[in-house]
């Protein structure tokens, strides 16, 4: 047993710098600045899409891309989040589905929430980052010719 000690210390290490310098948003008061159509993050100073399309509406990764770069919404500017900016905006502190502050960011479906980023994995496009924020988790499992959904950020 006592062979296997210097892994588990290792393994509990790693665990703790990971949560330690995690950037996941607990929302508090005067966090966001919201408007009818987008979300300013006080703390990050990026503008987030306040709103998903619809519950039904996903794109594949190449389309999730093209719908950002495209969003007139307020002025334009848009493009896909990298997965540290969207990892900002998961809010552990909800104690129920989806993990997002919901007065924030209305609509983001409670289950099966898988949201695009630009950042691939690996550095291949076969596959990209998302966030799942039914559970506030983050994978490197997206391949890109699945259809997720987008909210875009400036």
């Amino acid at each position: 047993m006592n062979a296997y000690l210097p892994r588990s210390v290792a393994v509990v290490a790693l665990v703790a710098i990971v949560l330690a310098t995690s950037a996941h948003a607990n929302a508090p008061d005067g966090r966001y600045t919201i408007s009818a159509n987008t979300v300013y993050d006080t703390k990050t100073k990026l503008t987030w899409q306040r709103s998903v399309l619809s519950t039904s509406t996903q794109y594949e990764w190449a389309g999730a891309k093209a719908y950002c770069k495209g969003l007139s919404l307020d002025g334009g500017g848009w493009r896909l989040p990298t997965i540290k900016e969207l990892e900002t905006i998961i809010d552990f502190s909800q104690s129920f589905p989806p993990l997002i502050d919901s007065t924030a960011f209305p609509l983001t479906p409670a289950y099966y929430s898988y949201f695009w980023s630009s950042t691939p994995s690996l550095g291949a496009d076969a596959s990209a980052w998302m966030v799942n924020f039914s559970y506030g988790s983050v994978s490197d499992a997206g391949v890109v010719g699945n259809s997720f959904y987008v909210r875009c950020v400036r």
